[in-house]
């Protein structure tokens, strides 16, 4: 299932039709606000008041003129101006094919320069997302440049990746902010791991291995830890040994998506956890989506369910 939907996720011609059916119309919803960006400040607005913070990522991927990426950039910096304009302290997330990077990769550092820029001037922070594995280099090295001169900008790192350990200890001592997250691409074996347990256990040891450094070096670590996922066993399993070694909660920040077990992300703020929603939003939501369907059998049954009147 997960890699017939994975298929699904990268077929042109499914992407065309599948977003004007109704069903997918509504499925969608319980994943996304809206398409625009007022409604997912709206959203940010609601959680904020609740002690929880929002990270933006406006969807899409994969441009094919570097002119759209400009518009996407110019749309970030709205997005920094209008939730510092409300008192949001809210975050924002890109894709780097979003902003040009299988186009022009000078043009698109600028963008994020200008971006990284925009947002320590008003103490937000930029986070560069991860794509598939043909990506992982370029956005790695655009990350490394970004973070020798500027300290608020963060990198999302898929633990289903063999190669993440080795990556996360090239980063560390660069005191950089990670994003883990399990992985959502269609990867082969030879530079993947597979099954749910090794996937798990690969996000386990690599969040330790950061915590402890965010331990290690106290009020001036300088490193951030974010823990991006559903899986609440496994964060309770983290933190449990996390607490047994002495890391405190406050190095633990949990970041889950608009609509997924919110209920359980407010129990953890209100533990003691930093928490943040991620609201995803924008026309451009099928592969994406089609992606979130294939990390939960849970989230296709409801999807299925949107089938019925």
């Amino acid at each position: 299932m997960r890699r017939i939907l994975l298929w699904a996720a990268r077929n042109s011609w499914l992407q065309d039709r599948i977003p004007r059916l109704r069903f997918a119309q509504r499925a969608v919803r319980r994943f996304m606000p809206g398409e625009d960006l007022p409604a997912a400040l709206a959203v940010a607005e609601a959680l904020a008041a609740r002690g929880i913070g929002a990270v933006f990522t406006r969807l899409g991927e994969n441009l094919s003129e570097l002119g759209e990426a400009d518009a996407v950039a110019a749309h970030y910096h709205e997005v920094l101006d209008e939730a510092h304009a409300r008192g949001l302290g809210a975050e924002i997330s890109v894709k780097l094919t979003q902003l040009g990077l299988e186009i022009d990769r000078e043009a698109t550092y600028r963008h994020c320069l200008g971006l990284a820029e925009h947002a320590e001037r008003i103490g937000s922070y930029l986070w560069l997302d991860m794509e598939g594995s043909a990506h992982t280099d370029a956005t790695l090295d655009l990350y490394q440049r970004l973070l020798a001169d500027h300290r608020r900008v963060g990198i999302c790192l898929q633990a289903y990746l063999r190669r993440t350990a080795a990556d996360v200890n090239r980063l560390l001592p660069m005191k950089p902010s990670i994003r883990l997250v399990k992985g959502a691409y269609d990867e082969p074996a030879s530079i993947a791991f597979r099954s749910r347990a090794e996937v798990a256990a690969s996000f386990q040891s690599l969040s330790l291995l950061i915590a402890e450094r965010v331990r290690d070096g106290g009020r001036e670590a300088d490193v951030r830890l974010v823990m991006a996922t559903h899986d609440t066993a496994l964060i309770e399993r983290i933190t449990g040994f996390g607490a047994a070694i002495g890391i405190p909660k406050a190095a633990f920040e949990i970041q889950m998506l608009y609509g997924i077990r919110a209920r359980e992300l407010a129990r953890l703020s209100g533990d003691g956890y930093p928490a943040r929603t991620l609201i995803a939003y924008g026309p451009a939501w099928y592969p994406w989506y089609m992606r979130r369907l294939a990390e939960r059998p849970a989230n296709v049954l409801f999807a299925l369910r949107q089938l019925l009147p």
